[in-house]
C-alpha cells in the first residue's frame, strides 16, 4: 500500500505539491484571512452606550463616523502623509548606501556591509524608540546641538525613518547587485556624466526594487503606534485611534472600522506596486 502511493505520488508531482502546501495555506486563510474578515464584521456591530457590552446588529455607522468626522480624516491624512515622507527620506538614503554596497565595495566586504545593515535590527524596537527620545528631550543631543528639542511629527518621522532604515536599502541593494556593470560603463563610454547615467540607467532599472522596499517602510509606518506614543507628542496616527478605542473607550467595532482604513491604503498601494513590479523584488 505504501509503495502504491509512493507510485501514485511520484507520478502526480501537482498532486504532492497540493498536498504540501495544503498546511500552510489553511494557516494563511484561518489566521490573516480569517482575522480581516472577523475585522471586517466586527466594524459592522455597534457598543452599547449603557452597558459597554457589543451589540450584535448590522449598520454602517462605525464607517460612515470614520469616513466623515473631521477627526478621523485628519489623523488619516497625517498618518499617510507621514507614512509617504518616511518612505522618501528612507529611499534617499538608501539609494547610496546601496550603490555602494553592490557597485564600490569589495565582493568580499558585501557581506560585513549587509551585516552593518541589518545589526540595528538585532537591538529591541523600544530601546531604540527611547534612545530617538532621549535625543529629542531637553539636554539631549539634538538640544545640544542648538536645535529646537521636542516631541512631535520632527520627531516622529526620524525615529520611524530609522527604524525602517534597512528594510529599504535590502531591497534596492539585490536590485542594484543584479544591474550589469557593463550598462554602467556603456553609458559611460557613450559620454553620459554621472549624473545621467544615474537617471536614465541606474534609477529606471532599480525603481521596482525601491518601491518594493517602500511596501515595508510604507505599511510599517502605517500601522505603528508605540513609537508615536513615545516621542509624537500630542499627535495621533491611526494606530492610537485604534489603541484608544479598544482601551479607554472600550469601543472594538469602532477600533475595527479605524483599522479597516490601513488596510484599504495597503490593499491599493499593493496593487499599484505589483503593476509596477515590484513584487518580485522582495
Amino acid at each position: 500500500m505504501r509503495r502504491r502511493l509512493s507510485a501514485w505520488l511520484t507520478r502526480s508531482p501537482r498532486t504532492r505539491l497540493a498536498l504540501l502546501l495544503t498546511a500552510p495555506l489553511l494557516w494563511l486563510g484561518l489566521a490573516y484571512i480569517g482575522a480581516l474578515a472577523a475585522l471586517l464584521i466586527t466594524a459592522l456591530w455597534t457598543t452599547d452606550a449603557f452597558t459597554g457590552q457589543i451589540a450584535r446588529s448590522w449598520t454602517l455607522d462605525n464607517i460612515r463616523v470614520v469616513l466623515t468626522d473631521p477627526v478621523y480624516r485628519t489623523v488619516t491624512l497625517r498618518t499617510i502623509g507621514v507614512a509617504v515622507l518616511v518612505t522618501l527620506i528612507d529611499a534617499v538614503l538608501a539609494l547610496p548606501v546601496a550603490f555602494f554596497m553592490a557597485k564600490v565595495a569589495a565582493p568580499r566586504r558585501r557581506p560585513l556591509l549587509v551585516a552593518a545593515i541589518l545589526l540595528p535590527l538585532w537591538a529591541s524596537y523600544l530601546v531604540k524608540a527611547y534612545a530617538w527620545r532621549s535625543m529629542f528631550g531637553g539636554g539631549g543631543l539634538i538640544d545640544w546641538l542648538g536645535l529646537s528639542p521636542g516631541y512631535g511629527l520632527t520627531a516622529t518621522v526620524c525615529t520611524l525613518a530609522y527604524l525602517w532604515f534597512p528594510y529599504m536599502v535590502l531591497p534596492i541593494f539585490a536590485g542594484l547587485d543584479r544591474l550589469p556593470l557593463s550598462y554602467l560603463e556603456a553609458a559611460s563610454d557613450l559620454g553620459a556624466r554621472p549624473g545621467r547615467v544615474l537617471r536614465t540607467v541606474v534609477l529606471p532599472m532599480v525603481f521596482p526594487a525601491v518601491v518594493a522596499g517602500s511596501i515595508f517602510t510604507f505599511s510599517l509606518t502605517l500601522g505603528d503606534y508605540v513609537a508615536v506614543e513615545i516621542v509624537g507628542g500630542t499627535k495621533q496616527f491611526l494606530g492610537n485611534l485604534v489603541y484608544d478605542n479598544i482601551g479607554a473607550a472600550n469601543n472594538q467595532p469602532l477600533a475595527a472600522a479605524v483599522g479597516l482604513v490601513p488596510v484599504a491604503v495597503m490593499i491599493v498601494y499593493l496593487f499599484l506596486s505589483r503593476r509596477a513590479g515590484a513584487l518580485e523584488h522582495l
